[in-house]
């Protein structure tokens, strides 16, 4: 039998350990700024073509390369961070598996100018593929400058499975943020298409949050703080009351490296429980220093993921701190059975004798005693009333009873005549006809000319809207049906571009961070097809004048919140239009929830719209919007 395993080449293994390495543009943009933090650099720029598709140019004034150094840094686990198993154990750098980029070069074309400050020229290097295409001697700039163009150029699988640039460049901020808030001391820029995205100058952890995510942010931060043996922690937990439905600005960074974890995660919630609604989410920003040798990082290439030595008394440290931090800055209530507040003596009075209550007793009181010398009318004991033009001065003065007589004149004519009376058993609400041509699904109600009248809808258990058909009953799921209804209305409306809008007495003016704004410029025309009429923008802050009908004023900024939670996580899936995605976020966020009444009203005129939708049995999420049972299916039940 000939021999089967063989080698492969190194271009094919350079290819396949890429892939490990450098997922998508983000990652390069974390590999490269991750080595201009190494490289002790105190300005780092980072400029983006086509969300790094086309260019990721990252440079920095750190202590650059000889050229001997600049050309070994493209060989497979070339590092300058450790020199032997042992420093494993007490990393204190963050790119020190010597891959990055090796893997980089092998998938782009990457152009590296780089200079030791006390050399007066500097060394330029060009790769393609992994192969060196030229080294020479140059003139640059102190530092080092690493441009990755035409990213996954040999591997066009791998480059058609990208997301849209919006998606990639929201992955791209996403890794920008994380290193830039764990070193708030390092100044930082970045540009996509020649527009300044971030100008963030060197400062603290509180000025770097704000200068991130908007001025609006320091008005929510609850500054947290804890000195152990075990860990030293610090950073900031937003307010209750600024819990978001998405997961929005949430970060642990442990020894300055940004990582996740659900069970610190977890730990976070439990101080928050009690504080926050049900389906939110605290937002924080968490600077844990643990002692190297307690913390396992190299368990994942991102080097996202690590493992502590003892989880447990880490989660029991991060929950109190934050506790008490709430507590602390009157956030969460406090409950202190020891101290009266009301017992406490001011402090005008430390120094005043105690004096005894006076106490005056009328000795001509009597209350027995006649009102004005009238007898048969006696005076209540102990009422009060204000009496003889002195105003609320007499204790024990009444007003005469009332004669009872004649009481049964207040029910003349009750029962005798149930119009007059106000019987409303048989209001009548009057709802919308559907006429025209047949709807879809509309053959399902031919009956409700016939046998059955007067049998209309009721609702079961807050879900489910049941109603009866020709062959049985329709049992329809209220959310997933009023969703098909939003969608198909929401998209029709961006579609012809005639969305009614209602205009404000008072505009809204809501606050995003950079990020965000630059999402909804882009959903700013989608947006206005539908109803919204929005000023343009000024900063950080957006004002709405005009809102779509049936939408009211309370809605506007959970729509908002929704559209860019969707749109950063990419729901509904980024191959549909944008068009068709925001109908889909706009139909889940506006539907009636599990859990709500609708009276009957309402119940029809769901039923009604839903079967004069173009598609009324699935949802815009591919869910079934109803089932119906027939007679022969319920008679089986009995057998």
């Amino acid at each position: 039998m000939a021999d089967i395993i063989q080698l492969l080449p190194d271009h094919v293994a350079n290819q396949i350990a890429a892939g490990e390495v450098v997922q998508r543009p983000a990652s390069v943009v974390k590999e490269l700024v991750e080595n201009a933090v190494d490289a002790g650099a105190t300005e780092i720029r980072l400029i983006v073509k086509d969300a790094g598709k086309t260019l990721i140019q990252v440079v920095d004034n750190g202590a650059g390369m000889t050229a001997t150094d600049a050309r070994l840094s493209f060989e497979r686990h070339a590092t300058s961070k450790i020199r032997s198993a042992e420093d494993l154990f007490s990393l204190g750098t963050k790119g020190f598996r010597g891959e990055a980029l090796a893997s980089i070069a092998a998938i782009a074309h990457v152009e590296m100018n780089t200079r030791p400050h006390d050399d007066e020229v500097g060394t330029r290097i060009c790769m393609e593929g992994g192969k060196l295409t030229s080294q020479e001697v140059t003139v640059t700039a102190a530092g080092t400058s690493v441009a990755v163009k035409n990213l996954f150029f040999n591997i066009p699988a791998r480059r058609n499975f990208l997301k849209s640039n919006q998606v990639e460049l929201r992955h791209v901020i996403d890794e920008f943020q994380r290193v830039s808030l764990a070193h708030p001391d390092i100044q930082f820029a970045m540009y996509h298409n020649g527009n300044d995205l971030f100008t963030l100058p060197s400062s603290n952890y509180r000025q770097r949050v704000v200068n991130i995510f908007g001025s609006r942010t320091n008005e929510k931060l609850v500054p947290v703080s804890e000195n152990t043996e075990v860990l030293k922690l610090s950073g900031f937990v937003y307010k209750p009351e600024h819990a978001r439905k998405s997961r929005g600005e949430q970060f642990f960074f442990v020894n300055n490296r940004f990582i996740k974890s659900p069970y610190l995660h977890h730990a976070v919630v439990a101080a928050f429980e009690g504080l926050i609604r049900e389906q939110t989410h605290p937002g924080y920003f968490l600077y844990l220093e643990i002692d190297p040798k307690s913390v396992d990082v190299n368990i994942h290439p991102t080097k996202t993921e690590i493992k502590f030595d003892d989880e447990h008394t880490l989660y029991a440290i991060l929950r109190s701190a934050i506790k008490h931090s709430l507590g602390q800055f009157n956030i969460a209530p406090l409950l202190d059975f020891e101290k009266d507040t009301g017992l406490d003596t001011p402090y005008g009075y430390k120094d005043r004798p105690a004096s005894a209550p006076t106490i005056e007793v009328d000795a001509d009181f009597n209350p027995f005693r006649d009102e004005e010398g009238e007898a048969g009318i006696p005076v209540s004991p102990g009422s009060f009333s204000t009496g003889g033009g002195k105003p609320g001065n007499t204790w024990g003065r009444t007003a005469r009873k009332e004669d009872p007589s004649g009481w049964e004149s207040l029910y003349i004519g009750l029962g005798d005549d149930d119009e007059a009376s106000g019987n409303f058993s048989s209001v009548e609400i009057e709802s919308d006809e559907v006429g025209g041509t047949s709807m879809p699904g509309q053959q399902l109600f031919d009956h409700r000319q016939g046998e059955l009248p007067s049998v209309t809808t009721y609702q079961l258990h807050r879900k489910y809207i049941v109603t009866t058909i020709k062959s049985g009953m329709v049992i329809i799921d209220q959310h997933r049906a009023h969703q098909r209804v939003l969608y198909e209305r929401f998209l029709r409306q961006m579609t012809v571009k005639e969305g009614i809008s209602q205009q404000l007495l008072f505009p809204i003016v809501l606050h995003y961070s950079p990020s965000d704004m630059a999402l909804l410029s882009e959903l700013k025309g989608s947006m206005e097809f539908i109803g919204f009429a929005i000023d343009p923008f000024r900063g950080e802050e957006i004002t709405i004048t005009g809102i779509p009908s049936g939408v009211s004023e309370s809605e506007v900024s959970i729509i908002l919140e929704q559209l860019i939670a969707d749109f950063k996580d990419e729901i509904p899936d980024s191959s549909f239009s944008q068009t068709d995605r925001m109908a889909k976020s706009l139909g889940k966020t506006l539907a009636v929830r599990t859990g709500e009444v609708l009276n009957e009203a309402a119940q029809e005129a769901l039923v009604n719209n839903l079967f004069a939708c173009k598609e009324p049995g699935m949802s815009p999420f591919n869910r079934p919007t109803y089932i119906t049972i027939t007679v022969e299916d319920l008679e089986k039940k009995f057998l």
